[in-house]
């Protein structure tokens, strides 16, 4: 288990990343929502032991994060938001290196890891050409292959699937789950559809602070009959968020679709099924009004 305690982290430049930040987290696929500047690069990195905390304390099955780190990273796999590679080098050579550096010193040990983690991530067939060649998709499954070396029971992926296509997206989150039946892992994402396809627990960060947490069916139970949708133009739609709580808007077929949150269903619109999106949405609009979440 990841214990995370009364978390708090402020740079320099007096932006306070990381505010009073509590975490339980169980083994398994743990999703951290939020929108871009909430926080979670901060959270993830000081998780990893790349930053120090200013206060507050992250025990990871028995070791003190912050007064162990070396401990931590001996059993942490990370694929960072920025995954860069060498050029022209060779996925087999690449992985080869970094399983050197990871400790890997036996030559035979070291060729069954990476092959096997090649032929996990399914990239066997392409391990001697240049990772710098990879598609978006390939190279985020070499990043996890990198970071499964030494078979690590905390795994930590930021911002994984930006940019991926779906086909490819769909292929990475079928590698991630396969992978969170025996770890625990972290998903960090803006992206809600990953959150509501893969995690079982969730929770979501906006302003360096956790605004809820919890299984994410159990949570979205709380918004039914206060979720309303009506499809307007955006003339009628600049209106309405004059006048409601309108938690998100979309378009679809060149129309907008609002959606409200209210306790009674407003003229003109129709109960809607809530879904993931709208939790999070309404989440976030309640905190940017000062409301309690």
């Amino acid at each position: 288990m990841l214990t995370i305690t009364n978390l708090n982290k402020t740079y320099d430049n007096d932006v306070k990343a990381l505010d009073g930040v509590n975490l339980n987290i169980d083994k398994g696929m743990f999703g951290l929502l939020g929108p871009n500047g909430a926080g979670k690069s901060s959270l993830m990195r000081t998780i990893s032991a790349l930053q120090s905390a200013d206060s507050g304390s992250i025990i990871f099955n028995g070791i003190d994060v912050m007064a162990d780190p070396q401990a931590l990273r001996e059993t942490l796999g990370y694929l960072p938001q920025d995954f860069n590679v060498y050029p022209r080098i060779s996925a087999y050579d690449l992985l080869d290196h970094l399983a050197i550096l990871k400790g890997l010193n036996n030559p035979k040990v070291r060729k069954e890891s990476v092959d096997g983690l090649l032929a996990h991530t399914n990239l066997y067939q392409h391990k001697n050409k240049a990772v710098s060649g990879f598609s978006g998709g390939m190279r985020q499954r070499f990043g996890i292959a990198q970071a499964l070396i030494g078979d690590p029971k905390l795994l930590i992926v930021d911002e994984p699937t930006a940019g991926l296509d779906p086909e490819e997206r769909n292929r990475f989150h079928n590698l991630l789950v396969s992978l969170g039946e025996e770890k625990v892992v972290i998903l960090s994402t803006h992206i809600v559809e990953d959150v509501s396809e893969l995690c079982a627990n969730m929770a979501v960060l906006a302003s360096g602070k956790i605004l809820l947490e919890g299984n994410p069916l159990q949570l979205v139970e709380g918004l039914d009959d206060k979720i309303w949708s009506k499809t307007v133009s955006q003339a009628e739609a600049a209106l309405l968020e004059s006048e409601l709580s309108v938690i998100s808007k979309r378009l679809l077929a060149g129309r907008t679709v609002l959606h409200v949150m209210s306790d009674t269903c407003p003229e003109g619109f129709t109960a809607a099924r809530a879904g993931l999106e709208d939790l999070y949405f309404s989440t976030l609009h309640r905190h940017r009004n000062g409301q309690a979440a």
